[in-house]
């Protein structure tokens, strides 16, 4: 008994001291943690407005960059996390928020990134005097606008598509409203969150230059950064410095992918319904989750977390009144009344703010410009609607194959975010050369940068609503012989179609952001520009005119606006009442 005793204890304690993966993983996560401090020091360092802030060509300068670059997007991928949270999950749970919510998001990802930069960047200067955390508070701002609409976009569209089953379980567990939302909605929507996370990551590559190469007003902010150093290099035409910023940015996508993206995607098979589970020889790996598990102290401190989140997700909040004791007459007649108001006020507030932009532009442009404006506005809609034509017809099959197969999605996955974070900037050099060589017309060549970066919204979402079609359909669609077009009729098509709807609207209002940077193309000296509203907006952004820049961000917010509400929504909603499995 004594020895059985004594190898129990043996046994005990030597899960409580640390092995080598221990000093491993500790080593590691220090290093992390160092990395993050460093820079983030270098970014509250004193800074005044005119200030000419250096940035050097030479490679060696790249990695410190790179650093400042990936820091910015974290810290905006946080924002953004705890804004999709918020916001996307308020309008999936509330009718009167969805009312406001989802069309001023459907806005605001239309809104172009210069406009976000001339209205906040004064802001945010003046409430950090002195210091550059108010160019990089600025940056980080914007390169939240590039990342937060997609994933609450598609995180709402998740937490409307929780099958009524699991819904009904909640309420039988009497769960309150903060327990449904951490025990259900996030789980469910965790595999589609994280591909449109990945795809919001690389759309704030996509925007880099511009976020870390400010011009407003004729006043030029270099913030040291990967999109600042392309930015200097496409200004002296430097080709090798293009080829490095090529080369530093792939590295840097590989290792967050392999860092970051590639545990969580592990991880969130945890979260999959018994039916859409990965069989285990074709599961998602990941080095960095099998270092974790084979420490000891890592993972004792784990557990710990483990339990302290419990008791965070198990406080009683939030909690409805008894509707029994309430007459159901008395609450309905009193529904009807707050949503009349709740109607009222809004009409009110908006119809407020069309009229006091109509009366700004009206006393500061002249009406046969706001008819041009319109005019080149169609323009630049005509571009967003073909390409987003031609990138479905390629790439919704493409997602579905990726989708159904597990293993392709592991190989597509770093490709797919390489690829989608690949400024059209870098792309400025070969079009321009191009263009001039052959003497084509920029306004047909230009076009393809419009869709480079959003065009993989469709594809990420394609992707999440592939992997989330129940294998047990999948079996009986084989075992019924339903192949071809059949196939793609009633399982497929079908199935992806609402994920495919919040993708395309997601990657309409990206190519209408993207214009700004599409439309007008400069290398060195030479520049080329197309007809369209995003190079108007350009164009006096840089001039700091701000009643034509409030006229073509209100022109484009409008065209949107209209555009999503007489086709992407009646879609949408169309997907949802015929196609939602659940």
């Amino acid at each position: 008994m004594s020895f059985l005793r004594t190898t129990f204890l043996t046994a005990y304690k030597a899960r409580m001291y640390p092995n080598y993966w221990d000093m491993l993983a500790l080593l590691f996560v220090l290093s992390v943690i160092t990395f993050f401090a460093f820079t983030a020091k270098q970014m509250s360092t004193p800074y005044h407005l005119g200030q000419v802030i250096p940035i050097s060509l030479s490679p060696s300068h790249l990695p410190f960059y790179a650093a400042r670059t990936v820091v910015r997007m974290l810290i905006a991928l946080c924002v953004s996390l705890v804004f999709t949270f918020t916001f996307a999950t308020w309008a999936a749970k509330s009718a009167r928020a969805e009312k406001i919510i989802i069309p001023v998001i459907d806005v605001l990802q239309s809104v172009p990134i210069l406009g976000f930069l001339s209205v906040t960047v004064a802001g945010f200067i003046a409430l950090f005097p002195g210091s550059l955390l108010g160019p990089e508070c600025a940056a980080i701002f914007v390169i939240f606008t590039s990342q937060a609409w997609n994933m609450a976009l598609g995180f709402y569209q998740t937490v409307k598509a929780v099958p009524s089953e699991v819904q009904e379980a909640a309420r039988l567990f009497h769960l309150s409203a903060w327990q449904r939302f951490w025990r259900i909605d996030v789980p469910y929507s965790m595999p589609s969150l994280l591909w449109n996370t990945m795809a919001s990551m690389s759309a704030g590559w996509f925007f880099v230059v511009a976020t870390e190469a400010i011009t407003v007003s004729n006043q030029k902010i270099l913030l040291p950064g990967i999109g600042s150093y392309i930015s200097v290099a496409i200004l002296a035409a430097d080709l090798r410095a293009i080829t490095y910023a090529i080369l530093a940015m792939l590295i840097v996508i590989l290792i967050y992918d392999q860092l970051l993206f590639r545990p969580l995607v592990a991880w969130s098979e945890r979260f999959k319904a018994e039916h859409q589970a990965t069989e285990s020889e074709h599961a998602p790996e990941s080095w960095v989750i099998n270092l974790f598990r084979r420490t000891r102290i890592v993972r004792s401190m784990g557990a710990k977390i483990a339990q302290w989140f419990d008791r965070f997700v198990n406080i009683k909040l939030f909690r409805r009144v008894n509707s029994s004791l309430i007459s159901h007459s008395h609450t309905l007649n009193k529904e009807k009344k707050i949503d009349l108001w709740y109607n009222v006020l809004t009409l009110m507030i908006g119809v407020l703010a069309f009229v006091f932009l109509v009366i700004y532009i009206v006393h500061n442009i002249s009406l046969p410009e706001v008819a041009h404006v319109f005019f080149l506005g169609l323009i630049t809609a005509f571009r967003v609607l073909i390409l987003i034509i031609l990138c479905s017809l390629f790439w919704v099959p493409v997602g579905i194959f990726i989708g159904l197969r597990p293993r392709a999605a592991q190989l597509a996955q770093p490709i797919a975010q390489i690829l989608a974070a690949f400024p059209a900037n870098l792309l400025y050099p070969f079009i321009v050369v191009f263009i001039v060589t052959y003497h084509l017309n920029p306004n047909i060549w230009l076009t393809p940068l419009m869709i480079l970066g959003s065009q993989w919204y469709i594809l990420f979402n394609v992707i999440a609503g592939a992997s989330s079609l129940p294998k047990d359909l999948i079996q009986v669609a084989d075992n019924l012989g339903v192949v071809g077009w059949l196939r793609w009729q009633r399982l497929l098509l079908p199935v992806i179609f609402p994920f495919y709807i919040t993708g395309a609207i997601t990657a309409a209002g990206g190519a209408w952001n993207a214009s700004i940077v599409a439309e007008v193309a400069s290398w060195g000296n030479q520049t080329l520009v197309a007809t369209g509203l995003g190079a108007y907006i350009t164009e006096y952004t840089a001039a700091g005119n701000f009643p034509r820049i409030a006229l073509g961000i209100g022109m484009m917010c409008l065209l949107v606006l209209i555009f999503n509400r007489l086709v992407w929504r009646p879609l949408y909603a169309y997907a949802v009442d015929r196609f939602l499995l659940g």
